[in-house]
């Protein structure tokens, strides 16, 4: 059910609502901006075929991506303003019983978990989870490119893989602070492309949609129960 397609008569008893959080920003030469967006929504998609009480809300298709400037066409409204946009976005949905926010960027990790914690504290029925990844597969190689060529694999150009850095992030995160992803890998890739395919695509979904499920369960059941730490996770950039 898509709070897109509905007019408010037709939203009905109370529901869960599940919120896409995207970035627009680059992925490398071969892959689109909008990576971590349409990743989110296909992972609240699938969520909602399953459960038949989700409702899911239009993706935020902006958030904090500062770390990426340094290349043309990324566009970020930085950690504030992201954390500000989900605290306010999450108290005008009391007609929902819960929200759940499922981020796709890494770059949102922080904001995200500070907005959590302020709404969890106003007592709102709110969680968020992110997706998992490697530590030196971070952003445009193998883990993405895979998930892209499963969801959208006319948007994948092949005949321009590069390999990035592959060393783990936390090794790199001191850097990419100081220097952005440019000063990194000039490339924008975190990671290498090589080897990715769409069945390896299918596979990491299927396995993300598990972990989806699970914090969509404990949202209908006891959503306060405090978010573990690998919930907003900064391994998937």
């Amino acid at each position: 059910m898509n709070l897109a397609d509905l007019a408010w008569p037709e939203l009905g008893e109370r529901r869960l609502l599940v919120v896409p959080l995207g970035a627009t920003e680059q992925h490398g030469p071969h892959l689109p901006y909008t990576v971590d967006t349409e990743i989110a929504v296909e992972l609240c998609r699938r969520l909602g075929r399953v459960r038949p009480e989700i409702v899911v809300a239009p993706a935020l298709p902006f958030g904090s991506s500062g770390e990426h400037a340094g290349f043309a066409g990324t566009l970020s409204i930085g950690q504030e303003a992201t954390e500000l946009v989900l605290v306010e976005l999450v108290r005008s949905a009391d007609a929902f019983a819960g929200v759940l926010l499922v981020s796709a960027h890494g770059g949102n990790a922080m904001p995200v978990r500070r907005a959590v914690r302020t709404l969890r504290a106003e007592g709102r029925n709110v969680r968020a989870w992110s997706p998992d990844g490697p530590a030196g597969d971070t952003h445009a190689g193998r883990l993405e490119t895979s998930v892209m060529l499963a969801v959208r694999p006319e948007a994948v150009r092949i005949n321009r893989f590069q390999a990035g850095v592959t060393r783990p992030l936390s090794e790199l995160i001191g850097r990419l602070r100081g220097e952005g992803v440019r000063g990194v890998s000039p490339n924008g890739v975190l990671g290498d492309p090589a080897g990715a395919s769409a069945e390896a695509g299918r596979a990491t979904l299927d396995r993300w949609t598990d972990g989806l499920l699970d914090a969509a369960a404990a949202l209908a059941g006891d959503g306060m129960i405090e978010p573990s730490v690998d919930e907003t996770p900064v391994t998937k950039r």
